[in-house]
């Protein structure tokens, strides 16, 4: 079954020739926040990810059918599979080593780059197992292949020795990799039981096909210790576990898998699953060849499309004209969704794979999808009036807000009572707005002069805002600067706040690119995390990027964002001819408006950062935000002893 969805017909020979070299592994130790993005727990736990998503490649791939994780007593990680095992024959292109030591102490070889070995997968990259690797003082792999079974140990990246042959395995195939990560690098975070069986079980969900067994030494006392998952329903399982017991707009999810080969000619599939219900937000959790994607991409894209085109084809069939109203922010209102795709080739945001950027991916995904629930809501009167109904109240109460709100908006300037504080833009409605937070009067002036009339708008903040961890309500409210931000975003602070009140469509901290500014961006963040982490969670909270240098050369002017990039342009020249003048600057005051706008507010030429946040373990960026913004000193001073080493370069 698996062979037919993804080998495309006779299976390759997966051998030593298989794997291909792109270049050498030294970087990793150096910048480990470039290959698993930190050095923190998140990062610690992506490490198991990466290799077992190697062993979940061949379970898709139709070569294994069993997956064992084991996390030992000593902290150390054991992921076992019956695939094919990794190649322990000589590289062509390295005669001396074997195929198993270019692949673990090489960036960028592995048997998925050409598509021979395997049509889809989770590891795209081939840096997975090598990064893994060199970020751990102990790695031994097995390898058992051709009834005979092999041996090489590692550390920090480095061989131990050749591979050795250990004596014959008859009965045994597939491949045994056991890894401790290494301190230097993180310090005193150690795996967590939980999280490495939530990552586990939603595993085996994703891949109905494969058994994944689960073991662990360390009894946190919540965690079982012992457990076997293999969901033959897929994702539809997936969901009614997590809804629980919680009312749904319809019995039964939408719920499906398509064969891209059977619909469009190409390698892959979908499998979704979705219901409405009114006891808890909505939310989507989706994935392309078995890896996390919890930034989304292309493929939630296309799931929403069919969905949204869907509902309304509905409306009109049924001759509810308010169904056009509907908007895809209405669908994910209430609306429980899980996405997985598996696509040839994806092409990810970042080496952790957050985002999916394949293009194809929406055009499948959206194809494959809207004739299913065109003929799930047809065949489900029911279920499908419910769901129309629940998702027509929602743009209604959309409207309605927004009605509202176009209504205060020509009045709110009076009621903050800031003149010539908070300088407001003209449009009536949310969309498309923006307010930028701007250090001080001077900034705010150029800032003034730069901005869009219309759609941006400015509130200047005088010194550093009040760190509001662990401040009374009381001197919360109080304090000038906390209350106008709240009142020019029209909004409530903590359990008061309310998403739909929010004023703007994004709120910008726009400060100065020197330490004082990077504190005051920090105390800004707190602050929405603390009072406003609703803002943060439906992506409303951005950081602008303004330029730390001018270089001008005769007629030609660059801005540029760090010493590194200076550095650079220094080097090759800015193509014009003369000395290159270099001018850093003190603050956004003394950027002319023009340059201000072209850098640093035009939505066109400008690069902003959204503020996001990885929770993936309960209470863990709370926990962070509390180390290094807390009144406990002693903790903040712990933090930097335990990550001072990871520190390269200081700007004093």
């Amino acid at each position: 079954m698996a062979d037919d969805l993804l080998s495309g017909g006779a299976e390759k020979a997966y051998d030593a020739s298989s794997i291909e070299v792109l270049e050498g592994l030294e970087p990793v130790r150096k910048r480990p926040g470039m290959y698993i993005g930190g050095t923190d727990e998140r990062a610690l736990h992506h490490m198991v990810a990466e290799i077992l998503d190697n062993s979940m490649d061949e379970a898709v791939a139709g070569h294994a059918s069993r997956i064992e994780v084991e996390l030992n007593a000593d902290y150390s990680v054991t992921i076992r599979d019956n695939g094919r095992g990794i190649p322990i024959d000589p590289h062509p292109k390295f005669p001396g080593k074997s195929a198993l030591e270019v692949i673990l102490c090489t960036l960028h070889a592995g048997g998925k780059f050409s598509g021979d070995a395997y049509q889809t997968s989770g590891g795209l990259h081939g840096v997975g197992a090598s990064v893994v690797n060199a970020l751990s003082d102990i790695m031994v792999v097995q390898v058992a292949r051709g009834k005979e079974l092999f041996e090489q140990r590692f550390s920090r990246g480095i061989p131990q020795g050749p591979v050795e042959k250990l004596g014959a395995a008859p009965n045994r195939r597939g491949t045994t990799v056991t890894f401790h990560a290494d301190e230097q690098i993180f310090g005193h975070h150690r795996f967590k039981p939980g999280r490495m069986m939530k990552m586990v079980r939603s595993k085996a969900y994703l891949f109905s096909g494969v058994e994944i067994r689960w073991k662990s030494a360390i009894d946190d006392g919540e965690t079982p210790t012992e457990a076997v998952f293999h969901f033959p329903g897929g994702l539809a399982d997936y969901l009614n576990e997590t809804l629980g017991k919680s009312a749904t707009y319809a019995d039964k999810p939408f719920a499906g898998k398509v064969q891209f080969q059977e619909k469009f000619g190409v390698p892959g599939s979908v499998e979704w699953a979705i219901n409405w219900t009114p006891s808890r937000d909505g939310f989507i959790q989706s994935y392309c060849n078995t890896v996390p994607t919890p930034e989304g991409g292309t493929h939630e894209a296309g799931f929403w499309s069919a969905i949204l085109k869907g509902i309304r084809a509905y409306g009109d069939l049924v001759k509810n004209k308010k169904s056009e109203q509907i908007t895809r922010d209405d669908l994910i209102a209430g609306g429980c969704a899980l996405v997985s795709c598996f696509i040839r080739e994806p092409e990810f945001v970042g080496q952790t794979k957050d985002r999916l950027a394949t293009v194809e991916a929406q055009r499948l995904v959206e194809g494959a999808v809207r004739d299913h629930f065109d003929n799930w809501l047809a065949a489900d009167p029911k279920s499908a009036g419910a769901i129309l109904d629940f998702l027509v109240l929602r743009a209604e109460e959309r409207l309605r807000r927004r009605a509202e709100k176009e209504t205060s908006r020509k009045t709110a300037t009076k009621k903050l009572r800031l003149p010539g504080k908070l300088v407001d833009c003209s449009a009536t409605n949310r969309s498309g707005t923006e307010l930028f937070l701007v250090e001080g009067d001077s900034a705010g002036g150029s800032a003034k002069m730069a901005r869009d009339r219309q759609h941006q708008a400015l509130l200047p903040l005088r010194g550093k805002i009040l760190n509001v961890l662990g401040a009374a309500s009381s001197k919360l409210g109080q304090n000038q600067e906390i209350n106008d931000l709240a009142q020019a975003l029209g909004v409530g602070l903590g359990t008061k706040f309310n998403i739909e009140d929010l004023r703007y469509d994004k709120v910008i901290i726009m400060t100065d690119a020197d330490v004082d500014g990077a504190h005051i961006a920090s105390l800004l963040m707190t602050f929405f995390f603390t009072q406003m982490r609703p803002l943060i969670d439906k992506g409303h909270l951005y950081l602008a990027c303004p330029p730390l240098y001018r270089l001008t050369q005769g007629a030609r002017r660059l801005y540029v964002a760090d010493d590194a990039e200076k550095e650079e342009w220094l080097a090759k020249g800015l193509g014009g001819k003369g000395k290159i003048d270099v001018q850093r600057f003190k603050g956004l005051g003394e950027m002319d408006a023009k340059d201000l706008k072209d850098t640093t507010m035009n939505p066109a030429t400008r690069k902003l950062i959204r503020v996001t946040i990885h929770d993936d373990a309960p209470g863990e960026t709370a926990d962070l935000v509390e180390r290094l913004m807390g009144k406990k000193p002693e903790l903040r001073f712990q933090y930097i002893q335990e990550n001072a080493q990871f520190v390269e370069e200081l700007d004093v």
